[in-house]
């Protein structure tokens, strides 16, 4: 069974995992102390031979050797070679458990698609949750050993109510020689299927939304099976413990306390127990048995998956929401915070100091600025309030064209755009009134550029053309006798505008229709 210590360590506080260190259970001095002893115990041999065994020559020979040895042993990239392998082992035992079939939102959408409260419908919805729990069962006692010795054979499945005998004669009768886990996944869909044409399923989008969420159990069960199929490679696995094993065999004869007297470098101290030589090996062979643990989890260990407890599970819920639960509904009521206009569960003593931390509003809502680091900043050169500068930004960045000309449709709209939000400076706007009394006048050669002359008066002078001439309208009486004024020409639009830039407000869009 797993061994879970969450509650423990729900609080840092201090020594917070030092209360782990004395549980047995799954414990890595469970693992190790077989190993730990062995090699503890040849070290203390080797020990013995050289301080009361050997002769002197054979003590000067020895020395040299465990000279030798522990100048060579870190030579062996125990740490590089471990440390990948292990992450490698973590990574892929945490993605076989996600791909552990699980029936949640699989009943939960049988139970929502096919309908009837008679016997049929129960009938219905039972086998289907049945079949899905039948390839996972399968499935689980082809991978785990548990398993397995739960259901050794496929009569014990049918004894344990998984599968009917009609249904292992189909099973046993299907010509195959590989594994037939998704056999009943057909059968979940061929009776899906049926219940779509009986009625049962009332559209084919519930049935699609059906078949989905069977694809995605079924593609669980057969990452499983390729998890076990495909190891880790072995290659790999015996690298990893030949320079565990070769290192600290090593150790045993590099790491001996020599005689102080000889004068060897670093040997001034003579001790019988090598307490950090120990603690290295705790290590690194822990780490490999961490990696040896986890990269078959569905063994018998300690914290293997317990596949056995999850089976009764998936299959007790499962038949529990499609039959007992089905159009199980209570009354219908009104919330306790209905006529509440902000509605906020309350608090109990232990946590009610969390009413008054503020909500989090994100990370840059307590960035402060000074105030001349708020204003906005016009382009050198430019004197003209920024929405004008803007305006003229983006005429800058229009290709030259018929649309863009002061008497395109482009420009007009540009024009348009700059009246819209005043942009018009103020000595535009004199000269504008200026230039008033030589329009009353109808004076021609005025070219102060203001927008509203270029509606009007760049308007009045007909383009070249080789179609129809254009329609010409009679001039309004002068009140006041002048020159004679020329008569006002109606340009014809463009036949075929196209979609405005979508940069364009549409406002200016239906102004400009009511101008033309």
């Amino acid at each position: 069974m797993t061994v879970t210590y969450t509650a423990r360590v729900a609080n840092a506080r201090f020594g917070g995992f030092s209360q782990l260190l004395l549980l047995w259970r799954g414990s890595i001095y469970k693992l190790l102390w077989r190993e730990l002893l062995c090699f503890l115990g040849l070290y203390m041999a080797l020990s013995a031979a050289y301080r009361f065994v050997l002769t002197q020559e054979q003590k000067r020979y020895f020395e040299k050797l465990v000279i030798y040895c522990d100048q060579y042993a870190s030579l062996i990239p125990v740490s590089f070679v471990l440390g990948f392998y292990v992450t490698l082992v973590v990574h892929r035992w945490w993605n076989q458990y996600l791909c552990m079939p699980m029936p949640d939102p699989l009943m939960c959408v049988v139970v929502g698609t096919v309908h009837g409260r008679d016997e049929r419908g129960r009938l219905y919805r039972r086998t289907l949750m049945r079949y899905a729990g039948l390839s996972a069962v399968l499935i689980l006692r082809s991978v785990s050993t548990a398993v397995f010795k739960r259901f050794p054979t496929i009569d014990h499945v049918v004894e344990a109510g998984f599968m009917t005998r009609e249904e292992r004669k189909k099973f046993e009768n299907l010509n195959s020689s590989y594994n037939k886990y998704w056999v009943p996944c057909i059968w979940f869909s061929n009776l899906a299927a049926q219940a779509r044409r009986e009625g049962r399923i009332r559209d084919n989008g519930a049935l699609k939304l059906l078949l989905e969420e069977l694809t995605v159990f079924r593609s669980k069960c057969g990452m499983l099976f390729h998890y076990d199929w495909i190891s880790v490679p072995l290659v790999y696995t015996q690298v990893v413990t030949i320079a565990v094993y070769s290192y600290f065999l090593a150790c045993l004869i590099g790491r001996q306390f020599l005689d102080p007297a000889q004068g060897y470098k670093d040997h001034d101290l003579d001790l019988f127990v090598p307490i950090f030589t120990l603690l290295q090996f705790f290590f690194y062979a822990g780490w490999l048995k961490v990696a040896e643990q986890l990269i078959n989890p569905f063994g018998e260990d300690d914290d293997d998956f317990e596949t056995n407890f999850l089976i009764d599970r998936n299959f007790q819920v499962s038949m529990l929401a499609v039959d007992e639960m089905y159009d199980d509904l209570v009354m219908l009521e009104k919330d306790l915070y209905w006529d509440a206009a902000e509605a906020r569960a309350p608090y109990t003593a232990a946590t009610a100091f969390l009413m008054q931390q503020p909500s989090f509003q994100g990370s840059t809502f307590d960035i402060t600025l000074a105030k001349e680091d708020m204003q906005f900043q016009r382009p050198d050169g430019v004197d003209a309030p920024l929405v004008e500068a803007h305006c003229d930004f983006l005429q800058r960045l229009l290709p030259v064209g018929a649309g863009t000309a002061p008497g395109g449709l482009l420009g007009r709209r540009l024009s348009l755009l700059r009246r819209k939000n005043s942009c018009v400076s103020e000595a535009s706007t004199t000269a504008s009134c200026a230039c008033a009394g030589a329009l009353d006048g109808l004076a021609p050669e005025c070219g102060c550029g203001d927008p509203l002359l270029d509606l009007g008066l760049r308007e009045t002078e007909p383009e070249p053309s080789t179609g129809p001439e254009p329609l010409t309208l009679a001039p309004a009486p002068a009140p006041v006798p002048g020159p004679p004024a020329e008569p006002f020409t109606v340009v014809p639009m463009p036949g075929s505008r196209g979609p405005a830039p979508p940069w364009l407000p549409s406002p200016i869009g239906e102004e400009e229709e009511s101008l033309s």
